[in-house]
């Protein structure tokens, strides 16, 4: 069956479908990665300043400064280890340097206010010689921080403590995914891009079937009629064979003219020509052969009775029952012109070109959209023209030039 516009818009539905379930896998998959990536960027700062501050506090503890200063009261040992705290933390990039004596009393601190007091949080497992690395809430606020003991001669002095604020985690984390947004953003609109291209490709190769389906379809009406056609000549072929076998010349000749009764009267010298359109007179009472034809006797054969034929029937398919047909056939020494009127709907501009494509007719009925086919195939082998225009009555106007035959284009 022929594809129609209502078998096209389920079509057109399902290819919207599958767009929309293609980019909805787009952003999903995107979106997927993107929280995996942040998941893991995460992890990878916090890994990254656990060990920095790991690091400072460790070699910060090896250092016989500090080592010595700690030993110190506490009034002294601030004055001269606040300055390397400060320097530490500075150069390092983490956001404070605390340094206890074995009591936990600070002897460093970011503000001066804390200095010389007892530090806020838990520091008894560090002075039992042990290393700590964690988040905890201190005096400036939640931190990520790394607590290691200061040693003299074997013995636990004091401890150390570096850490970072879990407020600066948050903005490197924050720039980090700031960074990674416009990657995401530019990596769903590639995917929908190239969803909307992958699903056009597709349309393009549906309506490719979609008119090879429809051509399809017209070679099967075309030939179901030409066979139909072909069957009908056939069988009175052979009725006017078995009269002529018979003797029966008069009963022939009667069978023949019911057929297509034979007109009189028309303006045409050669007998081909002017038997071809005694017939289509007789087929078409609206056909009107203009008296300023002009056809000697002789000077049309096969291919020029095929054209005329086909363009009157396609006339009379354009214009309907009681509808009219003018013909002017003037033949000359060198080419021969047929101009061949209708009073039909007439030839839409924007079908002009492809009015004489195979399987199109000015009528959708089966077994049409040959005839002006074959007239351009005629026209172009013997290198003459076809051209379409409006008629006086507003309907279509097709004139065919030809060579004569043996003067070739």
């Amino acid at each position: 069956m022929p594809i129609t516009r209502s078998d096209r818009a389920p079509v057109r539905v399902r290819l919207a479908v599958l767009l929309a379930l293609q980019c909805t896998v787009v952003l999903v998959c995107v979106l997927t990665t993107t929280l995996v990536a942040m998941s893991v960027q995460e992890r990878s700062i916090r890994a990254a300043t656990e060990e920095r501050v790991l690091d400072v506090a460790t070699s910060l503890v090896e250092l016989d400064q500090v080592q010595r200063a700690v030993l110190l009261d506490t009034a002294a040992a601030t004055a001269e280890l606040q300055p390397l705290a400060d320097v530490v933390a500075a150069a390092s990039g983490v956001d404070y340097v605390v340094v206890t004596d074995v009591r936990g009393i600070r002897l460093t601190h970011p503000n001066p206010a804390e200095r010389g007091r007892t530090v806020s949080t838990d520091a008894t497992a560090v002075l039992a010689g042990e290393t700590f690395i964690g988040t905890e809430t201190g005096t400036i606020g939640p931190s990520l921080r790394a607590k290691v003991p200061v040693r003299a001669a074997d013995a636990v002095v004091g401890t150390a403590s570096v850490g970072v604020l879990e407020s600066e985690i948050s903005r490197s984390f924050d720039e980090a995914v700031g960074g990674m947004l416009p990657w995401v953003a530019g990596s769903i609109v590639l995917g929908v891009v190239l969803s909307g291209l992958l699903t056009a490709a597709l349309r393009r190769r549906v309506r490719r079937l979609e008119a090879d389906a429809r051509e399809l379809e017209t070679q099967r009406r075309i030939s179901g009629a030409l066979r139909d056609q072909t069957h009908e000549f056939h069988t009175r072929l052979h009725v006017i064979r078995g009269l002529v076998a018979e003797g029966e010349t008069g009963e022939a000749l009667t069978y023949i003219g019911g057929l297509a009764p034979v007109a009189s009267g028309l303006p045409i010298d050669d007998p081909a020509l002017r038997a071809l359109l005694d017939g289509l007179v007789s087929e078409f009472p609206g056909l009107r052969v203009d008296p300023a034809s002009l056809v000697p006797r002789g000077s049309v054969d096969d291919e020029v009775l095929t054209v005329l034929g086909n363009l009157v029937r396609n006339a009379a398919e354009a214009a309907g029952p009681g509808g009219q047909i003018d013909v002017l056939v003037l033949a000359g020494d060198e080419r021969l012109t047929i101009d061949v009127a209708d009073d039909g709907p007439g030839v839409a501009p924007a079908d002009v070109a492809r009015i004489f494509d195979r399987g199109v007719s000015s009528k959708a009925a089966a077994g049409r959209g040959v005839g002006l086919d074959l007239v351009r195939r005629i026209a172009g082998a013997r290198g003459g023209s076809v051209t379409v225009g409006r008629s006086a009555s507003g309907g279509a106007r097709f004139t065919v030039e030809l060579p004569q035959a043996g003067v070739r284009g």
